[in-house]
């Protein structure tokens, strides 16, 4: 068995403990992931897809770094600090996911480590054996 772990630089890795991604043979782990700016705050401001989009472009380059990719991930969930932003969330979310379909959860919760981050997604990828069908295909 095989571990390779990737780390994104953020002052919070160290101080927790723990990795961006972690890969164990052919199955990947993205831990949760916002639009958190080094120096506070959020890109995409107080816009919920923008920051949706920018934690999947992080989840994407995390991806990348243990040689996987967006299409190979079957499962996300995203954690919210204001359920009633689903819809622009949610198609954030589908405009990287519609043609993959993980398995997908969205809850809501009272915070996240910083009160500017308004979404917080997880990844979980399977990359598949040489010769075997891209999941979800």
């Amino acid at each position: 068995m095989t571990t390779q772990r990737v780390a994104s630089g953020s002052h919070w890795e160290p101080l927790v403990g723990y990795s961006r991604a972690v890969r164990v043979d052919r199955w990947v782990a993205v831990s949760g992931t916002t639009a958190a700016c080094p120096d506070g705050g959020a890109v995409g401001g107080e816009d919920p897809a923008e920051q949706t989009r920018e934690a999947i472009r992080r989840i994407a380059a995390a991806l990348e770094a243990v040689g996987s990719r967006l299409d190979h991930v079957v499962r996300t969930r995203m954690f919210v600090t204001d359920i009633t932003q689903w819809e622009a969330i949610g198609r954030a979310h589908g405009e990287a996911f519609a043609g993959i379909m993980p398995a997908s959860t969205m809850v809501e919760v009272r915070a996240l480590i910083d009160p500017n981050l308004l979404v917080e997604i997880e990844a979980d990828a399977l990359i598949p054996r040489s010769g075997q069908p891209e999941p979800g295909r």
